[in-house]
């Protein structure tokens, strides 16, 4: 009985051996599942494009603020289309000019214009930074608040 449950145990195994290399093996073209068709050839990419990149430049920040040639409040040469725009919760539409201290809320990290050479904005000087207010980009000391230039009209 013993040598007739071990033979029935090694026909069993093999059994399962043979049928996971079966199973392991390819079916042929188009047995079974239905084949995937691509949906499109590939896309190489628009030629003769080349992204967006930082004029020389851009980060040379000047050291010292000469304030007179900076304290004027501009109407942009051009406007840009970027997207919606949202005010700090809590607060209402104000025009700024220069001179004025902007709440700290204004000039927290989703309104920093990081990108600003994109929207022929100038480069600021250490410690200022360009934010975005509705359609208008204001020049702002980061320890101060204070505006000191305003481009009215940078955003459509």
């Amino acid at each position: 009985m013993v040598h007739g449950m071990r033979a029935g145990l090694w026909l069993a195994a093999a059994f399962i051996v043979v049928g996971g290399v079966m199973a392991a093996e390819p079916m042929p073209h188009g047995a079974g599942a239905r084949a995937v068709r691509p949906m499109g050839e590939p896309h190489p990419g628009p030629r003769g494009y080349q992204r967006v990149t930082e004029p020389h430049g851009w980060d040379a920040r000047p050291a010292t603020v000469d304030r007179g040639s900076y304290q004027h409040n501009f109407q942009a040469a051009r406007s840009f289309r970027i997207g919606p725009y949202h005010r700090p919760a809590g607060w209402t539409a104000h025009r700024w000019g220069y001179g004025e201290i902007l709440p700290r809320a204004y000039w927290a990290a989703p309104y920093l214009l990081a990108d600003y050479w994109l929207f022929a904005l100038e480069v600021p000087p250490a410690g200022y930074e360009w934010v975005r207010d509705g359609s208008d980009a204001l020049l702002v000391n980061t320890t101060t608040g204070e505006i000191l230039q305003v481009e009215y009209g940078v955003f459509a």
